[in-house]
């Protein structure tokens, strides 16, 4: 009798144990695997992670080691803390979140994850995490205080001593109910805890800065491959052309407060985009090879942190090494940037602003020739204007490290604002495609039944999202015919010459798809026509430099979008192999040929082109065996002297996951439960043992 008191008294105990750690109903387990399903939530998302520079840390981490948790609440009932709490925020709120966590040290305190719900920028009057002049101390001129970035808030720029997640739309969903719950039963034996794993290696070493993390091998810096390329191929083994060149960019990194959410979709991918689609539309022109000047695209990376890529890339040419094999910075007439050109549409009319680096005989010819452009161009409604001579200068731009290179650049900066960006979420999670996915849904509608009548639709749709297609085509047509006329030395360009350039808009649309949405994303036939992509989902941050910087570096050490972006620049402006039975990647021996699409077939093909990676990092790091230094300051370098050296610290697989833990109360009641135990089972076996002792005098 005693035994079968005992045993309903620990089956109770555990009910009671199972009961409250379970985060939902459990109905059955069968398996390990089914228990720990019923007692956590797994949440996804994107973490804030800690970057690190010579003066100290932004970003954040973990307090300590070890992971942390919490219980959650909402940050609308979180006026007063009185204990360690993870907050539920809304992304409205997100600023007033963090401003208070500045201002009140009590209330800081108590603030021990930070839980953001994921929001499309159109419930967003604006949300930029950046300055509002970003990157200031790079400006070729005086008026720091300019505000470029009107909605810039400078958050991403700060220290927090606490983890920050972005989460996922069904895990917003989730985490909403799971808050609600604590606020309604906050009298119950049970909480639901958010717990961070979440251990910065660079926190746990002691390494505080980017020099001493990089000694110790804590941290590694940010950086990768820009990419240029050239139209035609350059014969680099005649001496270096005497061809001016009319070099063409556009950036492909963007930076956010969550590290794996930087999309960038008008900041700075529409650029990017509008470019390859000016690329793709030069290459199918008769006569392209036989222009009076050498174009020459180039695609940076790294410009979002301290202009990396531009820096490193003019520092490249200064030192004449092989990545920039062919080039002659002394032949770089004019300098065509395309900026943001995604928002580019006011009522029906694509309106663009050029940005010049000064008056020149050189700039005012690019201004000329983008004014032919939009001439020829007559069935659009193009509007192109000078930016105000009240700026004080270039926007935040790479054409900033040519000027203070070389005061006297010739440059032109293509963008859709004047004196400010349009762009209220610019370099924040939400500068995205956020209506991309309603558009392959009407896609496969339209295929189910063509009746529908779905296609005008889907185009209707891809304009209402926050960048608009026909804009970034605009621009393209603009740039592509513009680089023609510049670099056909004739300003008497017939109007035929001209009207055979057409931008391909299926193009456009694609590359949209494939780099800025999941779906799909980096799956695309496009991007799988040149590369294997290691992830699905794009993110345009930079990320770390691995191995040693070089012109030929490693695949896997290269990103997914730039090397896509190397193949198909590389495609686009070769020539066919001088011996087309060629195999690759090894037997491409004659001079000048390169092996592209080898990751697509695993075979790959050879064609004549002249197309390189350049490293892009910090001009103040050599790597020396093995090992990454920080090199004196340069006072000849003027930018030099304002690189913050970036670096990101190592980490390890980020989670988060949510479940139920008793409060004291029940671990009082398992408590008293556990000495009611013990006590009975004490009194059993006493009972037992003086039963046996009866029976055995009796026997």
């Amino acid at each position: 009798m005693a035994a079968k008191l005992l045993c309903a008294l620990l089956l109770l105990v555990a009910h009671l144990r199972l009961s409250f750690s379970a985060p939902g109903e459990v109905n059955s387990l069968q398996s390990v695997p089914d228990l720990e399903k019923s007692m956590y939530i797994v949440v996804d998302g994107y973490p804030c992670v800690r970057l690190l520079n010579l003066s100290g840390e932004i970003g954040c981490s973990n307090p300590g080691t070890g992971k942390v948790v919490a219980p959650i609440i909402r940050f609308k009932f979180a006026n007063k803390l009185v204990r360690s709490s993870t907050i539920l925020v809304s992304l409205d709120e997100f600023n007033s979140l963090l401003l208070r966590v500045s201002n009140d040290s009590n209330f800081a305190r108590n603030i021990a994850g930070v839980l953001v719900e994921s929001r499309t920028q159109n419930e967003l009057e604006g949300f930029s995490p950046d300055k509002k002049f970003p990157q200031a101390e790079f400006a070729p001129y005086a008026s720091k205080n300019y505000q470029w970035n009107p909605t810039g808030s400078g958050i991403m720029w700060n220290s927090y001593n606490f983890p920050v997640f972005l989460l996922s739309q069904s895990s917003t969903s989730t985490l909403q109910q799971v808050a609600i719950k604590n606020e309604k039963n906050k009298k119950a034996y049970t909480a639901d805890v958010a717990e961070f794993d979440l251990v910065m290696q660079t926190t746990k070493a002691g390494t505080r800065d980017s020099e001493s993390c990089l000694k110790e091998a804590t941290c590694l810096p940010l950086g990768g491959y820009s990419v240029w390329s050239a139209l035609p191929p350059i014969n680099i083994l005649s001496p270096e052309s005497s061809k001016p060149i009319i070099l063409a960019m556009a950036s492909m990194d963007s930076v956010s407060f969550f590290r794996d959410k930087s999309l960038g979709a008008d900041s700075p991918i529409s650029g990017l985009i509008s470019l390859m689609a000016a690329v793709d539309a030069l290459s199918r022109v008769d006569g392209v090879n036989d222009l009076a000047k050498q174009l020459v695209f180039l695609v940076f990376t790294g410009e979002a942190w301290g202009y990396l890529g531009s820096r490193r890339f003019l520092l490249e040419l200064d030192q004449r090494s092989d990545a920039v094999n062919g080039l002659n910075k002394t032949l770089i007439e004019t300098v065509m940037e395309i900026g943001s050109v995604g928002k580019g549409f006011d009522q029906g009319v694509k309106t663009f602003f050029a940005h010049t680096t000064g008056a020149s005989s050189a700039t005012n010819e690019s201004v000329t020739a983008l004014q032919l452009a939009q001439d020829s161009l007559k069935t659009e409604s193009i509007k192109i204007s000078t930016a105000n001579a009240s700026n004080p200068g270039l926007p935040p731009s790479s054409l900033m490290a040519f000027l203070r290179k070389d005061s006297q650049t010739s440059g032109i900066l293509l963008e859709d604002f004047d004196t400010s960006f349009i762009n209220k979420v610019y370099h924040s999670h939400v500068d995205d495609l956020c209506e991309l996915n309603l558009i392959f849904i009407f896609i496969s509608l339209f295929i189910i039944d063509p009746s529908l009548g779905i296609y005008s639709f889907v185009l209707f749709d891809v304009n209402a999202a926050n960048i608009n297609s026909s804009s970034i085509v605009a621009a393209a047509s603009l740039v592509a015919r513009t680089l023609y006329i510049l670099a056909s030395d004739n300003k008497d360009v017939s109007a035929s010459a001209l009207s055979a350039i057409h931008v391909n808009v299926s193009l456009v649309e694609e590359l949209l798809g494939c780099l800025l949405a999941c779906e799909p994303g980096l799956s695309c036939g496009l991007v799988k026509h040149y590369v294997l992509p290691v992830n699905t989902c794009p993110s345009h941050y930079v990320g770390v430099i691995v191995g040693e910087p070089s012109s030929t570096p490693y695949p896997a050490y290269v990103g997914d979008v730039p090397r896509f972006v190397w193949n198909f620049l590389a495609d686009k402006t070769s020539l066919p192999s001088k011996n087309p039975s060629s195999a690759c990647p090894h037997s491409c021996s004659n001079t000048g040929e390169i092996c592209i699409r080898v990751e697509a077939d695993g075979k790959g093909v050879c064609v004549v082109s002249t197309t390189r990676y350049v490293p892009a990092y910090s001009t103040r790091l050599n790597f020396e065996s093995e090992t990454w230094k920080v090199l004196p300051q340069n006072t000849s370098d003027p930018m030099g002297l304002m690189d913050p050296v970036w670096s990101e610290s190592n980490w390890n697989t980020i989670q988060l996951r949510v479940y139920s833990v008793q409060n004291a109360t029940y671990d009082h009641l398992i408590l008293l439960l556990g000495i009611l135990v013990t006590v009975l089972a004490y009194l059993a076996i006493v009972m037992v043992r003086t039963f046996i002792s009866k029976a055995l005098k009796r026997d």
